[in-house]
C-alpha cells in the first residue's frame, strides 16, 4: 500500500513538471507567433543577441613586471675553499742552525648550506595567463 502512495506521488510530481515546462514552452511559441513579424518583443531581440563575448577581447598570455617588496628567503649559499696562511716563527733546529720563519697554506673547503638572508625590495616578472576582458 505505501510503495502504490509513494508511486502515485512520484508520477504526480512528474507529471506537473512536465505539464508546466511544456506550458512556459507553448506560452513562448504562441507569444512569439501572435506578435507582429514588423515590431519584434524587446526582451526577445536582447536574449538572443547578446552573448558574453560580443563586447569582450582575449588578452594573450604574457609575462608581466610586478614589484616585490622587502621579505627573508632561504638561498643556498654554494660551497667554497679557503686558504688560511699560517706564520711560522724561525726556530733553531736540533743541530744549532736558524731555521727561517714561513707560511704555510691550508686550503680547506666549506660545503654549501641553506641560509636565511633578507632579500630588499626588487622587480620581478611573473607570468600573467590569458582571460577573457569585458568592459562594462
Amino acid at each position: 500500500m505505501t510503495a502504490s502512495t509513494r508511486i502515485r506521488h512520484l508520477l504526480a510530481g512528474a507529471t506537473a513538471t512536465g505539464l508546466l515546462a511544456g506550458g512556459a514552452a507553448l506560452g513562448t511559441a504562441g507569444a512569439a507567433s501572435a506578435a507582429p513579424a514588423s515590431a519584434p518583443a524587446p526582451a526577445a531581440t536582447s536574449a538572443v543577441t547578446t552573448h558574453h563575448h560580443d563586447h569582450c577581447t582575449w588578452q594573450q598570455g604574457h609575462w608581466q613586471k610586478q614589484w616585490v617588496k622587502g621579505h627573508w628567503a632561504k638561498q643556498w649559499v654554494k660551497g667554497h675553499y679557503t686558504d688560511h696562511k699560517v706564520w711560522h716563527p724561525g726556530h733553531y733546529d736540533r743541530n744549532g742552525h736558524w731555521q727561517p720563519g714561513h707560511w704555510t697554506h691550508h686550503v680547506q673547503w666549506h660545503k654549501g648550506h641553506w641560509a636565511t638572508v633578507y632579500v630588499p625590495g626588487h622587480w620581478d616578472t611573473h607570468w600573467v595567463k590569458g582571460h577573457w576582458i569585458c568592459p562594462r
